[in-house]
């Protein structure tokens, strides 16, 4: 974590961006658009991601959780009544301090360091990555993901743990969990554990003929 602080434009979602991870939305809203024309028309075409709490992503009033990711815009399209933007997930930062949401959402930040790795953290990771692929593998038998089991991730280290841990079929809470982390050792740990925890509900009731139930005694 660095000292220094600086302000950004922010966007909350309903969902968690982690760095290395791609983010697609589409913008209507005209606060939102407004933030857009403010961001392209400098050189700093970056804002903040962060998770809402309570409250919708449209029309304001929303609480918001205080570490986040910054988004670095990659594409702009202008489409019909609306904006198609893609950006990717850099690095991280926690909320100082809100400022007036007037015309967009703004926040005083501070960046937070880098994960902290160790010389087991290759063996770990590759551990947990075989571990999310094969969830993601079994899961999508049965149910719609984001992700296929065999999506191409970065060579970088840095870079494939967190993209590792977007890719995961996990809720945004535990995603938020996982962004909070110090080392690379608590995060993957962690996303082992919740990782298996998620394969149980995604596959609950997978292989049972309706009527069947384990429980039941002839009479």
């Amino acid at each position: 974590m660095t000292g220094a602080t600086r302000e950004l434009a922010m966007f909350p979602l309903g969902s968690v961006l982690v760095p290395g991870m791609p983010l697609q939305l589409q913008v209507f809203e005209p606060r939102y658009v407004a933030m857009l024309s403010s961001l392209l028309s400098g050189t700093e075409r970056e804002f903040g991601v962060v998770l809402i709490e309570r409250g919708s992503e449209v029309g304001g009033g929303d609480l918001r959780f205080g570490v986040g990711t910054v988004a670095r815009i990659v594409s702009v399209e202008v489409g019909d009544g609306s904006i198609h933007l893609l950006a990717k997930g850099t690095t991280r930062f926690e909320v100082v301090r809100w400022l007036e949401d007037d015309p967009f959402p703004r926040a005083e930040v501070r960046d937070l360091a880098s994960l902290v790795v160790d010389d087991s953290t290759p063996s770990k990771l590759a551990e947990a990555e075989a571990l999310v692929r094969a969830t993601l593998a079994r899961s999508s038998e049965f149910v719609e993901l984001p992700w296929p089991a065999d999506v191409e991730l970065s060579g970088d280290l840095d870079e494939r743990i967190w993209q590792v841990a977007g890719i995961a079929p996990l809720s945004s809470i535990d995603h938020y969990a996982l962004l909070c982390s110090t080392t690379a050792a608590e995060l993957l740990a962690r996303l082992v554990d919740d990782t298996q925890g998620a394969e149980m509900v995604l596959t609950a009731g997978w292989g049972v003929e309706p009527g069947d139930d384990d429980d039941s005694v002839d009479p």
